[in-house]
């Protein structure tokens, strides 16, 4: 199981990052499961419509309602994890720290505080790293 943070949401749908590329191919192959909440397709939707983000989306070509589509097609939605023990410093990045202790999961971020917690993190059963590691790997 995988949780994915916004940040590399976007990098897979919008700008194609080709740190993203192994991670896309696995998704599309149904090779790794994809697990988030409403509320974190909420912030992605709120996201794409950041003014930094707009022109963004048109440069790619890509309209927010196609990147929401592709999350919708590779996620199952699960219901909202409660707090893990673990405390992020970024409030916005708890949910998705909440939902991989929940169930042991990847958790694929760009953040640095979520990064940072990553030897915390594991004692949980969650390894956390850059989805550009995921190359490697």
């Amino acid at each position: 199981m995988i949780v994915i943070d916004t940040n590399v949401v976007l990098d897979l749908f919008v700008f194609n990052d080709p740190a993203c590329v192994p991670l896309k191919q696995a998704l599309e192959a149904g090779q790794q499961r994809w697990i988030a909440t409403t509320p974190m397709r909420e912030e992605l939707a709120r996201v794409l419509a950041y003014p930094k983000i707009v022109p963004r989306l048109a440069f790619y070509q890509r309209s927010a309602d196609e990147v929401l589509a592709q999350f919708d097609r590779h996620v199952q939605l699960m219901p909202v994890a409660p707090r893990a023990l673990v405390r992020c410093t970024d409030a916005d990045d708890q949910c998705f720290i909440d939902l991989a202790v929940q169930h042991q999961a990847l958790l694929l971020s760009k953040d640095g505080a979520v990064l940072s917690m990553a030897k915390r993190l594991v004692a949980h059963g969650v390894c956390a790293q850059a989805a550009m590691k995921l190359v490697a790997n």
